[in-house]
């Protein structure tokens, strides 16, 4: 059966795979309609192809097939659309005056005369092409999430498909549905595959083989692996092409000619498959931390003794002969890695490191991989440390590609000393950005703890140069007294060397800083989890949620996964309340008061910060927390307020790129 009409309100939708229950009102009858509506919004007009079914809890409802998005059909309908918050700079008040002015002939003005948008008052001309891009980008969008949700691909990949593709994408897709492959990051290629054997493409088709080699290889990348051996890639192929040893044997081969992949031979008879560019970066890694580390030692200072006695008075500190070998060897290498668990004074050496190559006029730079590692470098030293992603402005060329483009330059980075923190998260493609953008001469210092855990993206790279005993590396293994004190601490050493934690009821000392407390059930854990945030630390230490407490989870999915523990936490910490605005998006409900974390780079977003002056400036990143502050249902904003007191007002529209943050996994804790 098909019907038609607008989507009202949307009571659920799964942020994953868009299944969506939502109300819809025809031109005789408002229901409940149910299925996958991926990107859908209040306000959107749908052709839907499915059937009546009685629900035993909820009654009558309507099953979708299949989609289609069809242009608003009446004025009221189209103002709703373009109110939505979908289109760029147009919310509920613009949307009245658009479809006011301009009625019947509103969308033929975004299509074809978008400049005359600017003759209402406010919208300049700037703006009014803007917002004509945003709407004409967005429909024919829809019509890729379209055509690719017919073959089960997620729309999540539609944007990119568009950007990369254009107009013409559907046209490209259908004469090879691999190229897909190359574009979409994380597509099921069995989804891929279906579409291009119902298309009429032959199981031993060369485009076929090719392509599963690749989506192998890039498979393997999302379990952190750089290349895999021939033979267990073969294996692979064949199991999921079902095609001959042979036929894959020569697509390798021409793959390898064509410098899409790289065979590489290894001792014992071995051979490698890379992607071409993970090889390529790893060699280019290779070769420049060699070239940096031989080339003449510009920056060594000469009194070093004299220097190094200086600081440690100026700054009232003794160090141990651990960390004078640690700073000897910074003086004397160009390349020097410093490694060791917590406590063992790693920040003591960094601020000593700046204040002696500082004391001989030297420019130091400190970053980290994310930014709440820079922000702990920042506040450890009281020298400002930035993401690697804004040192080196590499945020955006990420964002459009699917594997990274090696041979993109970076801008170099002015400095004599670049000194690089949590070093274990750096992944191959961030460190071969950041070696490019560093001047023979300059030192560089890496510094981390290989037990942490390692980079999200593909390579173990602190880990690997220092088994390549190439680099010189120092180990700090000594845990000093005062942090010798931290039953955290202590025990974070006792696990990696294989022995049992200690417990608050065996610890010897009065140092309160670690519980383990036993339960054996979910709702035991959960229930400890809620008491604790809510009111048991509180009593203890009068700790508060909101300022001093964040829950950790290995797993987003779960009875104890982030997710639930989230809705739990919120529920009990910032519930429902007549006074506090709220915004369900994809299934979640964003409050007032609500504790979230940015979830992507957004290079763009405008903020401001009023301290004793007021700043202002772009770019809100990865891993940063804040709290939700306002939510304007009638202009279509939220306002957070960052912990660093950035405030931005982010579009309904922009709000998937946060997630609520009372519990976060422990990944996401390195992040931010």
């Amino acid at each position: 059966m098909e019907i038609q009409g607008v989507i009202g309100d949307i009571r659920y939708q799964n942020e994953v795979n868009g299944y969506t229950v939502a109300d819809f009102e025809t031109d005789d009858e408002e229901l409940t309609v149910v299925g996958y509506l991926p990107f859908i919004n209040s306000g959107d007009t749908l052709k839907l192809v499915g059937k009546y079914v009685t629900h035993q809890d909820y009654g009558r409802q309507f099953k979708i097939d299949t989609f289609e998005k069809l242009m608003p059909q009446t004025l009221a309908s189209l103002e709703q659309y373009l109110a939505n918050g979908t289109i760029k700079g147009i919310g509920p008040a613009t949307a009245r005056k658009i479809v006011k002015t301009f009625g019947e002939e509103t969308i033929h003005i975004f299509k074809y005369e978008p400049e005359k948008l600017s003759n209402i008052k406010g919208i300049t001309k700037e703006k009014a092409l803007e917002m004509a891009q945003s709407f004409n980008e967005n429909w024919e969008l829809w019509q890729i999430v379209g055509f690719l949700e017919r073959f089960g691909i997620g729309p999540a990949n539609a944007k990119k498909v568009y950007k990369l593709l254009g107009e013409n994408a559907i046209e490209e897709i259908e004469k090879n549905p691999y190229i897909l492959i190359d574009i979409a990051r994380g597509v099921d290629f069995k989804q891929i595959d279906k579409m291009a054997m119902d298309i009429g493409i032959n199981a031993d088709n060369v485009k076929r083989i090719r392509s599963g080699i690749k989506y192998s290889l890039i498979k393997i990348s999302y379990n952190g692996h750089v290349c895999v051996k021939k033979e267990h890639l073969i294996t692979f192929v064949q199991e999921l092409l079902n095609v001959s040893y042979e036929n894959i044997e020569d697509a390798l081969i021409n793959l390898n000619v064509e410098n899409e992949i790289v065979l590489e031979k290894q001792d014992e008879g071995i051979e490698l498959v890379y992607l071409y560019p993970f090889y390529k970066a790893e060699l280019n890694i290779a070769q420049k931390i060699i070239e940096l580390n031989e080339y003449k030692n510009e920056k060594e200072i000469k009194r070093f003794k004299e220097v190094l006695k200086k600081i440690e008075k100026e700054a009232s500190i003794e160090l141990s002969e651990e960390q004078k070998q640690a700073i000897i060897a910074v003086n004397e290498n160009n390349v020097c890695i410093i490694t060791g668990g917590p406590g063992t004074g790693k920040t003591t050496i960094i601020k000593s490191i700046i204040n002696m190559y500082e004391e001989n006029r030297k420019k130091v730079v400190l970053c980290a991989p994310t930014g709440r590692a820079a922000k702990r470098m920042t506040e450890a030293t009281n020298k400002e440390a930035k993401t690697l992603h804004r040192l080196l402005e590499i945020g955006k060329i990420e964002e459009e590609t699917n594997i990274q483009n090696t041979d993109y330059d970076v801008a170099p980075i002015d400095a004599d000393v670049i000194i690089v923190d949590e070093v274990s998260m750096v992944d191959l493609f961030l460190m071969n950005y950041l070696l490019k953008a560093i001047y023979k001469g300059t030192k560089l210092v890496l510094v981390g703890d290989v037990d942490q855990l390692p980079s999200v993206g593909p390579g173990s790279i602190l880990e690997d140069i220092i088994n390549s005993k190439r680099i010189k590396t120092v180990h700090l293994d000594k845990i000093f007294r005062q942090a010798a004190k931290s039953k955290i601490i202590t025990n974070a050493h006792r696990v990696n060397n294989g022995e049992k934690f200690i417990t608050n009821a065996e610890a010897t000392d009065k140092q309160d800083d670690f519980f383990y407390i036993r339960e054996n059930t979910n709702e035991g854990m959960i229930y400890q989890v809620l008491s604790l945030c809510k009111e048991r630390l509180q009593k203890f230490g009068n700790y508060n949620f909101f300022e001093n407490i964040q829950v950790l989870s290995p797993t987003k999915k779960g009875p104890l996964g982030t997710r639930e523990l989230n809705k739990a936490l919120q529920n009990e910490l910032n519930p429902e309340s007549e006074f506090k605005a709220e915004k369900s998006m994809a299934g979640v409900i964003f409050r007032e008061n609500d504790r979230i974390m940015q979830i992507k780079n957004n290079y763009d977003i405008y903020w401001e910060r009023e301290e004793e002056k007021v700043e202002s400036g772009s770019g809100v990143f990865n891993g940063e927390l804040g709290t939700i502050e306002k939510i304007d249902n009638f202009e279509k904003q939220v306002k957070i307020r960052f912990d660093d007191n950035k405030e931005a007002w982010y579009a309904f529209s922009d709000l998937e790129q946060i997630e609520h943050a009372y519990a976060i996994t422990i990944h996401k804790a390195q992040r931010k």
